[in-house]
């Protein structure tokens, strides 16, 4: 019966059971020893699950059933609510990163398009979402994690970088807003703003807006991470230790199992050489292809130790986080809300993903060609 539960359990976790079945194959060349110590992003985990927690403890205070409604009252039509929906995470993503954007703006998409009525725009607005995400991160060194290392690895000016990178972000928002005017449009109805609102205990709320901000510092590493998730722990346990069943231990898992099949990779001499052979001149290409593999930022770490052009590895790497939806992993934060909150739009969702995600991929590099 417990297996039965199990297997049942993992049906639904297709992107966990790849990412251990990949580590577990790599495991077989790559016998565990101490070294697979070093392979684990303990800061990404802690940070991912600080940010979960934070945001499920909003969620359950009805803080984005609020917002939802205040901004379903300010928006005339389908087109704008979309527009805000998809723009937000371009934006904020900038300062907060890809990963944290979508933690924060995917739960505020579904609960403001079922307030609306409108979840037959779940999926599109979702995969948007994430592109727009993955993309608008890449304008700034703090974007995401592998701008971080990149910026730092090569000791970047910021001229730079911006002159390898700000082309391609605000191509990527000329083409969020060409898919916002091609989408249909109508007139937003709103008779549900009468509706009961959720209790909503100020305390609460508060102290998971000072939760949140010290997220947001220790996605800067100004908080050390062995404060803020002690922190986030007891303050969710004191509060509401509901919100703790609410995290995604199995999205965590994922991202562990894809940290020890990278991991593995790169102690793989036979790839290594590859790699060594494929990738000087071809940092770019070799990105991008990289990334739908292994992710872009496991893809980041693993070629900067065959090649010293920073910047074309810099570009590779973020417009390799468009395409599988592994070729970012922020991408499946957005996955785990859409299969969690629509089960049954999982496969449609995929395909949505991965067809948009190769059109604005192909133009992206289209792009390139013609600049370099």
């Amino acid at each position: 019966m417990v297996m039965k539960q199990v297997l049942q359990w993992l049906k639904g976790k297709t992107v966990l059971c790849v990412a251990w079945v990949l580590a577990l194959v790599t495991a077989v060349m790559i016998p565990p020893d101490a070294a697979y110590l070093d392979y684990v992003d303990l800061h990404t985990l802690g940070m991912l699950f600080s940010l979960m927690a934070v945001m499920a403890g909003l969620q359950r205070q009805g803080l984005f059933f609020r917002l939802g409604r205040a901004m379903l009252g300010r928006t005339q039509t389908t087109r704008q609510l979309e527009g805000v929906l998809i723009l937000l995470p371009f934006f904020v993503s900038m300062a907060v990163t890809n990963d944290v954007a979508l933690i924060t703006f995917v739960p505020f998409a579904l609960e403001v398009l079922a307030l609306a009525g409108e979840t037959q725009r779940v999926i599109p607005v979702v995969v948007m979402q994430t592109i727009a995400a993955n993309l608008g991160s890449m304008a700034t060194p703090i974007g995401n994690p592998q701008n971080l290392y990149l910026y730092s690895r090569y000791q970047m000016d910021m001229v730079s970088f911006l002159a390898t990178v700000l082309p391609y972000a605000l191509a990527c928002l000329v083409l969020l807003v060409v898919f916002l005017l091609v989408r249909p449009s109508q007139s937003l109805a709103v008779p549900f703003l009468s509706g009961e609102i959720p209790t909503l205990s100020g305390a609460r709320v508060a102290a998971y807006g000072v939760l949140f901000a010290l997220c947001l510092g220790g996605v800067a590493q100004a908080v050390p991470l062995y404060v803020l998730c002690p922190l986030v722990l007891v303050v969710m346990l004191v509060a509401d230790r509901k919100v703790l069943l609410q995290v995604d231990y199995a999205l965590l898992a994922t991202f562990v199992g894809f940290f020890l099949f990278v991991g593995n990779l790169g102690r793989i001499p036979a790839l290594t050489a590859l790699f060594q052979s494929l990738i000087q001149g071809q940092e770019v290409l070799c990105g991008v292809v990289a990334s739908q593999i292994i992710s872009n930022v496991p893809a980041a770490l693993l070629l900067s130790g065959f090649t010293e052009n920073g910047t074309g590895l810099l570009l590779g790497v973020n417009l390799g986080g468009l395409g599988t939806l592994i070729a970012s992993m922020a991408s499946l934060i957005s996955y785990k809300y859409i299969a969690r909150a629509f089960p049954q739009k999982k496969g449609a969702y995929l395909a949505q993903f991965t067809g948009l995600n190769v059109v604005f991929l192909v133009v992206l590099l289209a792009l390139w060609l013609v600049i370099s």
